[in-house]
């Protein structure tokens, strides 16, 4: 049969965006179907990108990362306002817009803005396309990529001022004093971190007993005593209740209702307990795909959905949902699609949390090596004692290193503190070649570096084999 594409890619986030580039690289005919008028998806137009610039405000604003040096008082500017903030992310978000509109027109993929929903496992309607209403289209392979969306309760009255989901931080008129965050998964640990950075009084929520249990323990814990310093509430192994809109002598506050019996009002509240799959409005049945409570379409190793020809990949998918991790899938459901052989390690994928500090992971941590019962080690650096520790004013950085007791292979590194989702890939290459801790021993790093901890961390280890 003769198909009107080659391939056809439902979304336009990270994702969606690789997927396309690679199968156009290989000489494929492309078409890209995106809802909203801008393509990017929510990684440039709600979430990764504006939330990183966000924060990366924050920190230049309030004057944090030198408070360690000129005292807690310091500031850039005082009376941050919301403006300030969205000045900033508002550059960012239509310079990567122009970016990736540049990449999708100089390798000939056809963009169509309109609603996709499948007609049969072949066959797209795409719906309210500019000048031209419904227009169906076949190709021979399809790649889902359409993301995520804030999952909402609909016993909940968002009003997206003071009962908001993530979204509506971009367009949040009044920094609030105090603020109650629902949900202690990356991106409400993120927001509560930034939001307490601008001394807001941040209370965080979650059912869980500890924060963000993939990451090694030890980093975690550093990150809760670092959000105490900032006078953050972690309220965990607590379930919500009810949150409702009050109104009192302190004017329109939430009051969010613990099962334990607990209230806590606030002038605003960010509902983050997770995100479900935006595939309602594809038909997917139509297409012999199902996807399961939270939206979410379950793939193989190759991302293949139960129809072979149709593929998923991005946050759709499910855990990790990160931006790099998504890019990665849409290479290689691609490559796969057209018989293109293409490798990957997924257990070297590195994960970057942005929170203040921030954190990022590459490897098996003390937990899961405990577990498969391979017998470890760990070297630790913390940044007080490299000389760049001082200089940038960050004495709380701590880089880990785990590593093989017997062979001394490196098998894990897990970084907090200023930096650490750019440092996180040296270690990355080092375990990737699977190399030793000497590697480290032996390397002279620049001085003063953030790098040097590589160096300490090591010969830290090494004292500690005796």
């Amino acid at each position: 049969m003769a198909y009107d594409y080659d391939f056809l890619v439902i979304g336009s986030g990270p994702a969606g965006q690789r997927a396309a580039i690679q199968a156009a690289k290989l000489g494929k005919k492309v078409l890209l179907v995106e809802r909203q008028a801008v393509v990017g998806g929510v990684c440039i137009n709600t979430g990764t990108i504006p939330s990183k610039t966000l924060r990366e405000a924050v920190l230049h604003l309030s004057g944090h990362r030198e408070r360690g040096i000129y005292g807690a008082s310091y500031s850039v500017k005082q009376n941050i306002t919301m403006s300030d903030l969205h000045f900033r992310t508002a550059h960012v978000i239509r310079h990567e817009i122009d970016v990736t509109r540049h990449q999708l027109q100089r390798n000939r993929i056809e963009v169509v803005v309109g609603n996709g929903k499948f007609v049969d496992a072949h066959t797209v309607s795409i719906e309210d396309v500019p000048g031209r209403g419904t227009r169906n289209v076949t190709a021979d392979k399809i790649a889902i990529a359409v993301g995520t969306m804030a999952t909402r309760d609909k016993k909940i009255p968002f009003d997206g001022q003071r009962i908001l989901i993530s979204d509506d931080i971009l367009t949040l008129e009044k920094l609030p004093r105090t603020l109650t965050v629902i949900g202690a998964g990356v991106i409400g640990i993120e927001y509560a971190t930034i939001f307490a950075t601008l001394g807001v009084r941040v209370t965080l929520i979650d059912k869980r007993d500890r924060l963000l249990p993939f990451i090694d323990r030890e980093i975690t814990d550093s990150l809760a005593y670092q959000m105490h310093q900032h006078r953050v509430t972690l309220r965990l192994g607590e379930e919500v209740k009810g949150i409702e809109p009050v109104k009192d002598d302190k004017g329109d506050r939430v009051r969010v209702t613990l099962v334990s019996g607990k209230q806590i009002v606030s002038e605003a509240a960010l509902y983050s307990i997770g995100r479900t799959g935006a595939t309602e409005a594809l038909d997917l049945k139509a297409a012999g795909v199902e996807a399961d409570d939270r939206g979410r379409l379950k793939v193989n190793e190759s991302f293949q959905t139960s129809q072979p020809h149709i593929y998923a990949v991005g946050d759709v998918i499910g855990f990790p949902s990160l931006a790099s991790t998504s890019m990665e899938q849409g290479r290689l459901a691609a490559c796969h699609a057209f018989n293109t052989k293409a490798e990957c390690v997924p257990s070297l994928f590195p994960y970057g949390i942005y929170t203040i500090p921030e954190i990022s992971t590459v490897g098996k941590n003390e937990e899961e090596l405990t577990q498969e019962g391979i017998p470890y080690e760990i070297g630790k650096a913390n940044y007080r004692e490299i000389a760049r520790g001082q200089i940038i004013g960050d004495s709380a950085g701590l880089l880990k290193l785990i590593f093989n007791l017997e062979t001394r292979e490196l098998l894990g590194v897990h970084i907090i503190g200023e930096g650490a989702s750019e440092l996180i890939h040296i270690g990355q290459a080092v375990l990737a070649h699977k190399g030793s801790i000497d590697y480290f021993v032996n390397t002279v790093f620049n001085y003063p570096t953030l790098a040097e901890c590589y160096k300490t961390a090591a010969f830290d280890g090494i004292n500690r084999l005796g």
